[in-house]
Formats: C-alpha cells, structure tokens, sequence
C-alpha cells in the first residue's frame, strides 16, 4: 500500500515543462532515489512533493489524502532538507537544533544529544556554525532530520560534503528509518545503502 503518491504532476519554470506526467508511489520502509543531470529537476520535485512549489497541474497524496487538503497534518510527518544547512551562523550546533526543530517538536536536551552522537557530532562541541566546516554543518542538519521524527523524509544530497565516514553514518540512519517503516525520496548520484528491495529510482530526464 502506497502511503504517498503523486499523479500526474506537471510544473514549469518560466518556458521550461520540468515536471511532464510524473506519477509514482511509495510505501512504508522504502526509498524513492531521484537521479537526473543538473537542471532536470531533481529539487525541483522534491519542493513540489512538500508544497513549497505550486503545481500546474496534478496532486500528490499522503494516506489517501490530497496535501493540499491538510498541510498542517501533512507537515507534521515530514523533515525536510535542502541542499543548504539552513543553520544560523552565530549558533551552536545544540543552539541550531534548539532553534529549528524546537518550533515543531517538544524535546529534552538528552534527545540533542543522542541525535548529535547518532551523526557523529560531539553534542559538548562550543562551535558557532560558521565555525564548522560543510561537512560538520551537513551532520547538524542531519541530526535536526531525526529530531524531528518524521515518518517521510525528503532529502536533497543529504551526503553533499560528507567524507566516507559520514556517508557511511547516514547510510545507517536511513536504513533504520526504512526499518521503522519510515520512508525517503532522496536526491542523490551517490549510491545509497540500504536493502535492494527497498530502493526505487526514479531518472528524471
């Protein structure tokens, strides 16, 4: 069973059809990979799919419902991130996350400090974000992903600057994710570690 699907999705921008008839659906414990060239529209989908950019026409549901419907409820479930950080550069990481997902979720300090271990960030670390180098900041964003403990996520290169240990942390986040019955559509050329039968891809041209 399909917990979220999108029918036939259509977008432009300006003169550019980027989404032409997209249609797919995932079910709980498996991942959607979203390949294509740069300016396929790859995050343009995935701000589609969360609401951010309007659709000309088509719908995307979630447990039956269209989003547009309830975006509260629809917003509840899902982490999103970008390919930028999104932190604030005069913040810590515990600051950061404190911050972001403090406004959607109540939380303990111990939750911060097991979300900053699980990717591998010292939770006593004192460095403001602009301190951290890209690949620190990318793993402070991680860790707001899994504080917000969203059955769906929608991630855009979530291991853009991580080194061959962090792609191997996040392989084992996700994994888990899936293994909860969460799901994932993940913008990515890299290859991701998780169980074949859980992987979909998806090439946008």
């Amino acid at each position: 069973m399909n917990l979220l699907s999108a029918h036939d999705l259509h977008l432009w921008r300006g003169d550019l059809h980027v989404l032409r008839g997209l249609s797919f659906g995932l079910g709980a414990g498996r991942c959607l990979q979203v390949t294509g060239v740069n300016g396929a529209g790859k995050s343009t989908l995935l701000r589609a799919l969360a609401g951010l950019l309007p659709l000309e026409s088509g719908a995307v549901s979630w447990r039956g419902l269209d989003t547009r419907k309830d975006t509260f409820a629809f917003h509840s479930e899902l982490a999103w991130l970008s390919h930028g950080t999104a932190l604030k550069g005069d913040l810590s990481a515990p600051e950061n996350l404190r911050f972001s997902a403090g406004l959607r979720r109540v939380f303990s300090e111990a939750d911060i400090d097991t979300a900053l271990s699980r990717v591998g960030f010292p939770h006593n670390d004192g460095r403001l974000a602009r301190q951290m180098s890209a690949g620190q900041q990318r793993r402070v964003a991680l860790a707001r992903v899994l504080l917000l403990d969203c059955a769906l996520w929608l991630l855009d290169e979530p291991t853009s600057n991580l080194d061959t240990r962090g792609q191997n942390m996040f392989g084992e986040i996700l994994d888990a994710h899936l293994e909860r019955g969460g799901l994932a559509i993940i913008a990515t050329h890299q290859a991701l570690a998780v169980r074949a039968d859980r992987l979909q891809g998806l090439e946008l041209t």
